[in-house]
């Protein structure tokens, strides 16, 4: 509302980010006000009803900032209903578990039970309780925030805080509920157990947590809690190992997960979240690196089907299935049904909801994606990943302003975020501002570890600015590269494709549509414009799952 405020005071002049932050805020902060900036314009865009790419209200000067151009303000409308609705559903965040074994060894352990905790807890009565995800949550590992500062900057009524103390075969574990309103402390309970005791504790917990809620539970919700708890404690440390590794994110830690989560599957083979667990960690690979899919494929697929075997109504395991769907299959009405029933079963897993708006938008229903991707934003406002898949939705909606908007705050949470780099540079170039796409290949490059993508996107650039040799400069490297490891075809098509040779692109892409190359789906790109005509790629598209009426975005 300050900010509404001021761009109206100001009415036609350019308004600077730093001007905002100064009058707002004031001088000298150390948060992140850009991501704030970006996210109260968004807020007041919605309830003007205002598009950012043809603003009625709220113009968006690039690097510059904002103007209101708009004469009369209509104050949105809020149905009652829908007043109700907000207020109906708990929000509770779970902070990261305190490890006070004295032994920095045991942090999987501590991390990996808060995560369980979520979980578990997300599960419990998604209609009626609303958990934010794990990334979010391992925002404030060991912040020195307030409990009110954290529930403003998440949006919810209850904070859990805990710690774990472990010393061999034993564990204590103390909890804390905090309503946020107020920093009543509601409720706190130590739990001391020798392994394999701990394994139910969430029981206890869950049930403890919806008596000071006044969340009345089912018996279903009861057995929401303890369902499909691993039965042995060593697979149990396994897959807590395999956990911890996989968040991280990196190609080096995924094959860590992968390893673990294999044990943990043999040494318990109905731990349904092992099976899942190890089929994630197993997609990072292609998708993530330069691995081919063949090498993972069948491993991944029996993982699924085994999480689904174990336990057929596990959210996480559906949504393995519906990322399998789509990286590896192209199968979009697969990948759509099976997101639809991990949500079903758990609304709180915002990967669910990732991948729902990530079929939405690769087949060009973006309205439904951008709602969806929203949605999962609600659930983990912090996540990285989350942010930087909204500004590609909103790049393939073609709202461009909104997605450098979007990405300037996502690498503004994290400039070293390779995939918000790479995807920057995606709109950079449709904007013509290679420049800009260029130091954001450059930088996707160094992050990553060397991924092949932001060579091929580099080389795209060179190409359509015009710079045709430092285009074949990088195509070279890239063949040079395939000698030795692989290479995903697709890149290299790329390339060829911006230099206009698409008899040596369509090459490339149909060695692409043989090798099940995970960057199949972005065939909608509007860089393969200049293809969709020719019946070879007509071909292409149809073999890769996309209808006639899914239009390039």
């Amino acid at each position: 509302m300050d900010l509404l405020i001021l761009l109206v005071r100001e009415r036609g002049r350019l308004i600077s980010r730093e001007e905002i932050i100064e009058r707002l805020w004031g001088k000298n902060l150390y948060f992140d006000t850009d991501n704030s900036i970006n996210t109260a314009i968004r807020k007041i865009r919605n309830c003007l009803g205002d598009d950012a790419g043809n603003p009625q209200y709220v113009e968006t000067v690039l690097g510059k900032g904002y103007r209101f151009k708009g004469h009369t303000v209509m104050a949105p409308k809020v149905e009652p209903a829908q007043i109700e609705e907000e207020r109906s559903r708990i929000m509770l965040a779970v902070l990261p578990f305190e490890n006070l074994s004295g032994d920095p060894g045991q942090e999987y352990f501590s991390d990996g039970l808060s995560e369980e905790t979520i979980m578990r807890l997300g599960q419990m009565s998604p209609h009626r309780m609303g958990v934010i995800a794990r990334t979010s949550s391992m925002a404030y590992k060991e912040t020195d925030k307030s409990v009110t500062r954290i529930g403003q900057e998440l949006d919810v009524d209850y904070v859990l805080e805990g710690s774990v103390r472990r010393d061999g075969e034993r564990v204590r574990i103390t909890a804390q509920l905090i309503r946020v309103k107020d920093q009543i402390h509601l409720w706190a309970e130590n739990y001391d157990r020798q392994l394999p005791g701990i394994l139910d504790i969430h029981g206890e917990i869950g049930a403890a947590i919806a008596d000071q809620v006044k969340l009345k539970l089912m018996s279903e919700e009861k057995r929401q809690l303890t369902r499909n708890a691993p039965r042995d404690p060593e697979a149990h440390d396994q897959y807590l190992r395999g956990r911890y590794h996989y968040t991280r994110f990196n190609l080096f830690d995924a094959r860590k997960a992968v390893a673990y989560f294999q044990k943990a599957s043999e040494l318990d083979p109905s731990f349904a979240w092992a099976h899942s667990g190890l089929a994630d960690a197993l997609m990072v690979l292609p998708i993530s690196g330069d691995v081919a899919t063949n090498e993972v494929f069948s491993t991944t697929k029996s993982a699924i089907a085994r999480a689904l075997q174990a336990d057929p109504d596990s959210a996480e395991a559906h949504t393995s299935d519906a990322a399998a769907k789509f990286w590896f299959d192209w199968d979009f009405k697969g990948t759509e049904s099976a997101a639809r029933q991990a949500i079903q079963l758990n609304e709180n897993y915002s990967l669910a909801h990732l991948y729902l708006a990530h079929v939405f938008s690769n087949t060009g229903r973006h309205d439904e994606a951008l709602a969806t991707i929203q949605q999962a934003l609600v659930l983990d406002p912090l996540s990285l990943i989350l942010g930087a898949m909204r500004g590609q939705f909103l790049y393939h909606a073609g709202k461009d302003s909104e997605a450098v908007e979007q990405f300037n705050a996502t690498l503004g949470m994290e400039s070293r975020f390779w995939v918000g780099q790479i995807c920057a540079a995606k709109v950079y170039e449709k904007l013509g501002m290679y420049s800009e796409a260029l130091v954001a290949c450059d930088h996707a490059l160094e992050f990553s570890g060397g991924n092949s993508e932001a060579l091929s996107m580099a080389g795209y650039v060179h190409a359509v600015s015009g710079d045709r040799a430092k285009a074949e400069g990088y195509i070279h490297q890239m063949l040079e590269r395939n000698k030795e490891r692989y290479v995903p075809p697709y890149n290299l098509a790329l390339v060829f494709a911006g230099l206009g040779d698409s008899e040596v692109a369509l090459h490339w892409l149909g060695q692409a549509l043989e090798d099940r190359d995970v960057h199949m789906p972005f065939l909608l790109d509007h860089k393969w414009d200049g293809m969709r005509l020719n019946p070879e790629f007509q071909k292409l598209w149809s073999r890769v799952g996309f209808a006639r009426s899914e239009r390039s975005v």
